[in-house]
């Protein structure tokens, strides 16, 4: 009997990096290409044409300025407190939207993606009526003397916001993926359900809880509209470095939104190297 196509393809160096090439090469259209090509000079494009203009020979005292390290300071140290909160927050319930069904678990999943579609602007509205001096959690926690606006609690509150879907949503896919026949063979041996979590749902799922933790940092870093709405843009409290880009180009100032702009990258750059380092890689395959 002849062999199949696949396999002929496969045959002259089974699991090989020239067979596999061979393959892809047989079975991808050659003009997915011309799109593909576009897509990444859309995305290329842009940062490259960023990088072409910033002024590298005054970067230094760009930013070595008083208001970039303040902003710097302010934006690890906000992002670094609201990604906490969405791994703390956001792990218990993306376990239990991976293990459980129902009406209202689809609920769940359906308010937990509402931040990922409302428009930033939109999103620190509605966080203004919530969190507000006239809002509904606002008037209580002014009741005991406590107010969140314009200050980086403020900034905190619409980074977790804006963040946890991201952090919930890739530690969902991960959660989802492990093995249900090892936790109930944990459990038919004696393990109680906190220890079954912890020794082997979590550990299994680590890659996944990485990656959207290091997702929910970068999503917090560069957080700019339900920030300026909610949060206001003062410096020192609530003006990150998105903030301080934009106040730069008001105030006439474009190379020190390019120095920032590139620090901001630089950022980006390190939390993609991470989650290499983290996961094993940047994009499934």
């Amino acid at each position: 009997m002849p062999p199949r196509m696949s396999e002929t393809l496969r045959a002259p160096a089974s699991g090989s990096t020239s067979a596999l090439s061979r393959e892809a090469r047989a079975t991808t259209p050659g003009w997915l290409w011309i799109p593909a090509g576009i897509a990444l000079l859309l995305c290329a494009g842009p940062v490259a044409a960023l990088l072409l203009n910033v002024p590298w020979t005054g970067l230094p005292d760009l930013l070595g300025t008083d208001t970039a390290r303040t902003a710097l300071g302010l934006s690890l140290a906000t992002s670094a407190a609201s990604t906490l909160l969405c791994v703390l927050l956001g792990l218990p319930l993306a376990v239990l939207l991976s293990k459980l069904e129902g009406p209202w678990i689809q609920l769940m999943r359906g308010i937990l993606l509402i931040p990922l579609v409302l428009s930033p602007v939109v999103s620190g509205i509605a966080l203004l009526y919530f969190w507000g001096r006239q809002g509904i959690a606002g008037k209580l926690l002014g009741t005991v003397g406590l107010d969140v606006g314009y200050s980086p609690a403020a900034v905190v509150i619409v980074q977790v916001f804006v963040s946890l879907p991201f952090f919930v949503v890739a530690s969902l896919n991960s959660l989802s993926a492990v093995d249900r026949d090892l936790e109930m063979a944990a459990a038919t041996s004696g393990a109680g359900p906190t220890a079954i979590l912890r020794h082997i749902t979590v550990p299994l799922a680590l890659p996944g809880i990485v990656a959207g933790t290091l997702l929910a940092f970068a999503r917090s870093l560069g957080e700019y509209g339900a920030t300026i709405t909610f949060a206001g843009s003062i410096e020192g409290s609530t003006r990150t470095l998105p903030l301080q880009i934009e106040l730069s180009l008001n105030s006439n100032q474009p190379e020190a939104a390019l120095g920032i702009c590139l620090m901001l990258i630089a950022l980006y750059l390190l939390v993609l190297l991470l989650a290499r380092v983290a996961t094993g890689r940047l994009l499934p395959r």
